[in-house]
């Protein structure tokens, strides 16, 4: 990646698997394949602030399979903080200094620039060139080389870049998503960019997958599969496609859950004979129970600092969520509001807790500010699960029914702006947002 503000650089699934495990149903393919069919995007909401911005298409845009200028778009408008403004007609690039006049008539706050050029390797250099039409300044840019392959990944870094540059916070667009589907009889974990698109198969088999989990730094996915017959859970290099085993204990092997570090995982283990949580190593050995009660304890996620642990316990007599330690010990009662509440998912920057609560015979998305304990429907659907944090925490990934098909559905923490993410066939379940790249 080049420093574009130098002006030299410049030149020329079990629907829902709390307190219970599916009964079992071997891997067919490892290697990651290309999902037949893109996402359809659609952002319903307003925002309370969204910034007016402009995109021309990058010069030479046409040598390349992937249109850069509309893919950062796309992104922009997906964050519901954006707005775009229908450009001016003008041939511009990374090199051009525009005329921000006609651009500020039009309301443009920002306006992007730049060019794609193909190298003698076959790459292709991606450059851009970010202008504040308002002050008519220069906010910088950058190049990145890439493969035909990473276009889209460009596209999603300049998204990235632009987005932290005007709201002050780091753009989650490069990073991944992984979910699982069901179509038939053949369940498939799918890893995909953030918005859906470019998606590829990381495991497809006959077996149940569930309760994907992604390490820090998004090299590697835990899961539990159900090949041998019972839950075990493997960890699974999303690069090379090679996995290992991390827990086959006697009984059930569930809900795995990465600590800050990546250095120990906790899982659900029936190793006692009832369902408890317990930590290991993530590099193996013999686990540590961290529960001691005679009730089923389940979904453990750490908070974002590695001190606590979250989960559900129905040791009040129904599922509810709880906070311990993360060495073990008492527990604290987190939710009140009904009498079964789930998949507890705290955000990145451990403000908010997102959960599903059962409402009448539904099942909805929530968030809770952990500091008040105020709670909010963030969703008036009934059939909500499995919601993941964003890594900048200002959106939430999470599966429903939406319109009698399941969907992936992103919200921001508000509630006010949604986005749907609808597959074109099979039942799409247990997203997991990934963390920023390393």
């Amino acid at each position: 990646m080049l420093d574009l503000t130098r002006p030299e650089i410049l030149a020329p699934l079990p629907r829902r698997r709390v307190l219970g495990l599916v009964s079992s149903l071997p891997l067919l393919s490892w290697p990651l394949t290309e999902a037949r069919a893109q996402f359809r995007v659609e952002v319903s909401g307003v925002g309370l602030t969204q910034y007016p911005i402009s995109a021309v298409g990058f010069r030479g845009n046409d040598a390349a399979s992937e249109n850069i200028a509309a893919i950062v778009r796309a992104d922009l408008e997906r964050s519901g903080q954006f707005r775009f403004v229908e450009p001016v007609s003008a041939g511009l690039d990374e090199t051009s200094r525009p005329d921000l006049g006609p651009w500020r008539e039009r309301g443009a706050d920002s306006l992007l620039t730049g060019s794609v050029t193909k190298l003698a390797d076959g790459r292709f250099d991606v450059r851009f060139r970010l202008w504040d039409v308002v002050r008519g300044q220069d906010l910088g840019g950058l190049s990145y080389p890439v493969s035909a392959q990473d276009l889209r990944l460009a596209a999603h870094r300049i998204a990235d870049h632009i987005f932290e540059k005007i709201t002050g916070v780091k753009g989650v667009f490069s990073t991944r998503i992984a979910y699982v589907t069901k179509a038939g009889p053949r369940y498939s974990l799918w890893v995909a960019d953030a918005d859906g698109e470019n998606a590829r198969a990381a495991l497809t088999s006959p077996e149940p997958i569930i309760s994907p989990s992604w390490a820090p730094g998004g090299a590697q996915l835990a899961y539990v599969s159900f090949e041998a017959r019972k839950p075990v859970i493997y960890a699974h290099d999303v690069a090379s496609g090679k996995r290992r085993l991390l827990a086959n204990f006697k009984g059930s092997n569930s809900a795995p859950s990465w600590s800050p570090d990546g250095r120990s995982v906790v899982a659900t283990l029936s190793l006692s004979g009832n369902t408890q949580i317990y930590a290991m190593d993530a590099a193996g050995g013999e686990p540590r129970r961290l529960s001691q009660t005679a009730s089923i304890d389940t979904e453990p996620v750490f908070s974002p600092d590695g001190s606590n642990i979250y989960f559900v316990s129905d040791r009040g007599g129904s599922p509810q969520i709880y906070r311990m330690s993360a060495q073990g010990g008492s527990a604290q009662r987190l939710t009140f509001n009904g009498n079964y509440n789930i998949s507890p998912a705290p955000s990145p920057d451990g403000r908010w807790l997102a959960f599903i609560s059962r409402i009448g015979g539904g099942f909805r998305l929530h968030v809770m500010e952990l500091s008040s304990g105020t709670v909010t429907a963030l969703s008036e659907s009934n059939a909500d699960e499995s919601p993941s944090f964003a890594a900048n925490s200002r959106m939430i990934i999470y599966a429903t029914r939406d319109r009698g098909q399941e969907a992936l559905m992103t919200t921001t923490v508000d509630g006010r702006i949604k986005t749907r993410l609808a597959g074109s066939q099979g039942d799409i379940r247990e997203p997991e947002w990934g963390p920023f790249l390393r």
